[in-house]
């Protein structure tokens, strides 16, 4: 059975599919009621069973929201078809008909093959899309890269001046509140320096990652521990978070699967993708343990891997804050 999407989705997707040719006020309806998926209509259980259902006569369909968009347009059959990738329904596509006439074979085969159409029309959008981004993002990349250079070329060359500059100041004769002056300017240019080189080394990395994101097929797999992976990860999000602040706490719980063996992947991406997700539990387990002022809330993360056979399950959970529904509907929009 495919994974379901949350039924604000599905109906969200419906409305959209019911939203040619339908009289405005069932449309308006469809868009105001979302369609349970446990819902016995027949598109709830095309979303749910993940395959197309034929209803030769609507009007014998239970349930009380099907009842009420019957009695704002009246249905005699109809056909509701999975909008089906990777195994998962991500809409459907709906055909009703006035007359209480099942559709015929042929016709089922017509909605069919345009509902495995639209699937594939939507991936080559989501596809020239990630390459168009890519496309910007690499240019943008190197278009910040040359005047990073130039600010930490200059900026390590700028520090050595610097040295230079006490060198003389020590030799020179000067009063004591004066050499006492310069020193504390030359202290402070140093520092100074000291930071534009931190910040032009870390932005220095953000672009070289910004580049490896927008070559694709950057970088060769290899085989992998992957709980090995998993604890390095754990070890490399922790201490970060230790260094950026020092009160920070958290219990971190493992249950790594020594079935879990190895697996071929791209061990920086995969990495990158593991700090991330660990940093994002870090910091709603630390937002939470903010607001709720220590109290008997212990701020904790999950790591977990599991053997599958044919494939490697790894879990990062965590007790925090949460992620608000607006945000879950963007999550996987790319840089959102």
């Amino acid at each position: 059975m495919p994974r379901l999407p949350r039924a604000s989705l599905t109906a969200d997707l419906v409305g959209r599919a019911f939203h040619s040719n339908v009289p405005p006020a069932l449309r308006d309806f469809i868009l105001a009621h979302p369609i349970p998926i446990v819902d016995d209509s027949f598109v709830s259980r095309a979303v749910r069973e993940g395959r197309l259902v034929h209803a030769p006569n609507m009007l014998a369909l239970d349930g009380d929201l099907i009842r009420d968009a019957q009695d704002l347009a009246r249905f005699g059959s109809g056909l509701a078809v999975p909008l089906m990738r990777d195994g998962q329904a991500i809409g459907v596509f709906g055909v009703p008909r006035e007359e209480e006439i099942p559709f015929t074979a042929r016709e089922i085969e017509l909605v069919q093959t345009f509902a495995d159409q639209a699937v594939i029309a939507d991936r080559l959008v989501q596809t020239e899309k990630l390459a168009s981004l890519g496309q910007l993002t690499a240019g943008i990349a190197h278009e910040i890269k040359n005047p990073l250079n130039f600010v930490n070329n200059f900026s390590t060359l700028s520090r050595e001046l610097v040295g230079e500059l006490r060198d003389i100041v020590a030799r020179a004769p000067l009063e004591a509140a004066d050499r006492d002056e310069a020193e504390d300017l030359i202290g402070t240019l140093d520092s100074n320096l000291d930071k534009v080189a931190h910040h032009g080394k870390r932005a220095d990395s953000i672009v070289k990652n910004m580049l490896l994101h927008s070559r694709t097929g950057a970088g060769e797999a290899s085989r992998v521990d992957v709980n090995a992976m998993v604890e390095e990860a754990l070890n490399l999000a922790y201490h970060g978070a230790r260094a950026q602040k020092p009160g920070f706490r958290v219990t971190i719980e493992k249950s790594l699967d020594p079935a879990a063996g190895a697996a071929d992947l791209h061990a920086q991406e995969m990495t990158r993708v593991l700090l991330n997700l660990i940093s994002n539990g870090f910091y709603a387990a630390a937002s939470r343990d903010r607001s709720e002022g220590g109290g008997d809330y212990e701020p904790t993360i999950a790591a977990s891997t599991r053997d599958l056979g044919d494939r490697v399950e790894i879990a990062i959970r965590d007790n925090g804050t949460g992620i608000p529904d607006e945000v879950k509907a963007k999550i996987f929009n790319p840089f959102f």
